[in-house]
């Protein structure tokens, strides 16, 4: 590492150490700047470029972390959670929570308890999988062998949704992609709740070609955040509906497959398969 990145590197951290130890009082971008000797522009610059995301939106990330802490294990008021965390109002509580959660304090608090969810179990090439969908789309789909961890799996990660064993026709349309039928993509529909990076991620995620890999590297040059490699790879690990989102496609630049979700093994088959039915189709159009 050259000099002036070490040097970059511990400005860095000296901030993010700045704004987790005061982030109740929601330092503005000249504070923070100030604490590590540069201007706002160039603070604001280099750390998007070291951490991965801009200054507010990192104070935003820890301020919610906190908040949901709150929420959850102290039982607290949204007035006295927006209190603690240092904003002037519940609307700021609010509205950072649609923003980065896709729900309010409310409905986070708890635990999705307004949310329906329907479920089936269905089988697929790569072992069998449960698929989960509200009304507005998909909103998770794991490899799992086993209903009951599968059940158990989609119940934590909706603690308090109410869940109904049932197929519908959203879960019907995004099991068609295992079926080779790639001519309506856009009767898959998502319902998915995530930080605006991990959004961008699995958007990215969605450009990648069947038959084609990426690299984590590669998408963090597409996301326009070239230094924040590890932090897509945290994203990618977060993606919530197998194979539609196909996490599965990204790779590491030395070549070796990475790890995945739902095993290494069944990310090769996936690879392999894609592959195998990529190059017979082009077969089939010579």
């Amino acid at each position: 590492m050259k000099k002036q990145d070490i040097i970059n590197y511990n400005r860095i951290a000296e901030a993010i150490d700045y704004i987790k130890e005061n982030f109740r009082s929601q330092p503005n971008l000249d504070e923070v700047a100030k604490q590590v000797h540069l201007s706002p522009a160039h603070f604001q610059r280099l750390f998007t470029e070291w951490a991965g995301t801009s200054p507010k939106k990192f104070l935003q990330y820890i301020s919610l972390e906190y908040a949901k802490k709150i929420l959850k294990e102290e039982q607290a008021t949204l007035w006295d959670t927006s209190f603690q965390t240092g904003f002037s109002s519940t609307s700021r509580l609010h509205d950072l929570f649609i923003n980065i959660e896709g729900m309010t304090p409310a409905e986070y608090k708890n635990g999705g308890s307004n949310l329906h969810i329907n479920y089936s179990f269905a089988e697929s090439p790569f072992g069998p999988l449960l698929v989960a969908s509200t009304e507005k789309g998909v909103c998770y789909m794991a490899f799992e062998d086993e209903e009951g961890k599968a059940l158990n799996n989609l119940t934590l990660k909706f603690p308090n949704a109410t869940l109904y064993r049932k197929v519908d026709l959203l879960q019907q349309n995004a099991l068609l992609i295992f079926k080779n039928d790639w001519s309506k993509p856009h009767k898959i529909r998502l319902h998915l709740r995530g930080t605006d990076f991990q959004l961008k991620v699995w958007e990215s995620l969605l450009k990648i070609p069947m038959g084609k890999l990426s690299t984590y590297g590669r998408i963090a040059k597409q996301i326009d955040q070239p230094k924040a490699s590890r932090a897509v790879g945290s994203a990618i690990g977060n993606n919530p509906v197998a194979f539609l989102i196909p996490c599965h496609r990204v790779i590491q630049s030395s070549g070796a497959l990475g790890g995945y979700m739902w095993g290494s093994t069944r990310k090769a088959a996936l690879i392999g398969w894609e592959g195998a039915k990529t190059y017979s189709e082009m077969g089939e159009k010579k």
